[in-house]
């Protein structure tokens, strides 16, 4: 079946990380682009179902620009190569990442199946490449929001990088990379890419009801290749918090958490300065970051406004995810108010923490969302503040932050755990507060800490006895 843009591209080629947020969170900056091949037999449209096959369950979207070439293009210096495009359209670089471990990096299974690139609705034509604005919705929620001001690589470097050393015909496609927010997609989901100006590419998820063949690669789930299929350090670290760990950081204070890592090597780990909005709530959840940049007045008036970085990363947040921002300990504005921290509370957010000012503060009071602020303030974060971008390392209360890092809120404050400490520090923590109940419980009968804090051989001997008597 033709397809209906009359496309019949003799090669698609894709580029891996193109976005300054999408490297952020895979945690590479690329010095140059790279690319990788799919077959003109994976090209489909707007409409048709991308299948999942049987026994896979790591199919996850990826919302992208695609040009078309419009004249065959070879050599071409950079200052031409525009010249080369015919248009613009939305494209889905769509992978099941079941099949990545069988690819050793060609994407040819996990990316080149049938259908697995639809483009269109129509090409967009006279349009700034430089002003183009992307979008991708899953069952109706935005989860990628991006401009071509935020690639690192434009699309005059990329068709002038390729033509050195292969020919562009007329017809071939090239996929320019996708933002932050690509991540796994099951049957049923709807997933859209919208290229302003150009409408909406729509497919539907569909399972195989056919066996896969017994011959051949077979597909098979790691850990690397779960990560690389959510799409980001938080999203798979969010998925590595598993309820037993979650439970136990939720039990233990963070000033036993404080002691645990201390013993780790990791001083730096208490957000200074910040307090809760509600005592009684405690937070437990994995880093979604969002910086803030000192106010120059041209640069907020270009990209401040609108659906800026603070509103699009509101609109990213997902179950189980802290929004941590930095605001450089500022105290001159609010950071955020509670129309959009009731937003990410309905997106699933386990809390807010912020070292700047907090709008609507005595709202917060009401909300059932764990919130850690430096001070409260009316003015809008127009007065000091421009949001910058999301999903990058930030300084928060003076203390780094690195997007999937574990956070835990008290009454007392905020510490972050690195994720691939927080199961044994939560395990830890919660020896060590059973061992200080006990201490608590003899101090109390009017014993002397001498020889019981610490705990000495005799003291612990008696404390394995008490743990056994209950």
């Amino acid at each position: 079946m033709a397809h209906p843009l009359g496309l019949t591209p003799s090669k698609i080629i894709a580029v891996h990380l193109n976005y300054r947020s999408r490297a952020a969170e895979r945690g590479r900056i690329p010095a140059v682009p790279s690319y990788f091949l799919k077959p003109p037999s994976s090209l489909s449209w707007s409409g048709r179902p991308v299948v999942r096959p049987a026994g896979c369950d790591l199919l996850a979207f990826e919302g992208e620009i695609a040009l078309v070439i419009g004249e065959r293009a070879h050599r071409v210096p950079r200052e031409r190569a525009l010249g080369c495009v015919a248009g613009y359209t939305a494209a889905n670089d769509f992978g099941v990442y079941d099949f990545k471990h069988a690819d050793q990096g060609s994407n040819l299974r996990a990316k080149g199946q049938d259908g697995y690139t639809p483009v269109g609705p129509a090409i967009l034509t006279g349009a700034d490449p430089a002003a183009l604005r992307l979008r991708t919705y899953v069952n109706g929620e935005l989860v990628q929001d991006a401009g071509t001001d935020e690639l690192l690589f434009g699309f005059d470097l990329l068709i002038a990088d390729l033509s050195r050393l292969m020919t562009l015909e007329p017809g071939d496609l090239v996929l320019t990379g996708t933002p932050a927010g690509s991540t796994v997609v099951r049957p049923g989901d709807v997933v859209e890419v919208e290229l302003e100006g150009a409408g909406r590419l729509r497919n539907e998820i569909v399972a195989d009801p056919e066996p896969l063949p017994a011959w051949g690669a077979q597909p098979r789930a790691t850990g690397e290749t779960r990560a690389a299929a959510f799409g980001s350090a938080a999203a798979a670290r969010t998925e590595a918090l598993d309820e037993e760990t979650a439970a136990a950081l939720r039990s233990v204070s963070t000033a036993t958490l404080s002691s645990q890592l201390r013993r780790r090597g990791i001083d730096h780990h208490f957000v200074e300065g910040v307090r809760p909005t509600r005592p009684d709530l405690r937070m437990v959840g994995v880093a979604r970051t969002l910086r803030y940049v000192p106010l120059r007045e041209d640069v907020f008036a270009e990209i401040g406004g609108g659906m800026n970085a603070q509103k699009r990363t509101v609109e990213e947040i997902r179950p189980g995810e802290v929004l941590v921002i930095e605001a450089r300990g500022d105290h001159g504005a609010g950071t955020l108010g509670d129309i959009l921290a009731l937003r990410a509370l309905r997106r699933g957010a386990a809390g807010v923490v912020t070292d700047g000012g907090l709008r609507d503060s005595p709202s917060f009071g009401a909300l059932d969302l764990p919130a850690y602020y430096a001070v409260p303030h009316a003015a809008v974060l127009g007065r000091r503040h421009v949001p910058m971008d999301s999903q990058v390392p930030v300084a928060c209360g003076g203390v780094l932050v690195m997007p999937g890092d574990v956070l835990v809120g008290d009454a007392e404050g905020v510490v972050v755990i690195p994720p691939g400490l927080a199961a044994e520090v939560a395990r830890d923590a919660a020896r060590q507060e059973d061992e200080e109940r006990f201490i608590y419980e003899r101090v109390a009968a009017g014993a002397s800490v001498d020889g019981l804090y610490p705990m000495n051989q005799a003291s612990r001997e008696a404390y394995q006895a008490w743990r056994d008597a209950r």
